[in-house]
């Protein structure tokens, strides 16, 4: 399984996967199978069952990185 969300991930950083679909964004961690998150394009968090320290750690990472997943589709 987490090789699948790897293999169909549009960007990976930091073991998180970051898969867009229509209006939000997955995020998935890839050394914790239960640990993810849905957020809109602005990195409004939607849904998430991560603790606070990640939620911040991958919320973080979005606004620093998301311009390179939004290049690649330039």
């Amino acid at each position: 399984m987490v090789r699948k969300i790897a293999d169909g991930a549009d960007m990976i950083v930091r073991g998180y996967a970051f898969t867009k679909a229509d209006d939000f964004i997955r995020i998935f961690n890839l050394n914790d199978r239960e640990s993810s998150m849905v957020i809109s394009p602005d990195g409004t968090m939607i849904e998430t069952n991560m603790n606070e320290i990640e939620q911040a750690l991958v919320l973080d990472i979005w606004r620093k990185d998301s311009k390179y997943l939004e290049d690649s589709y330039a």
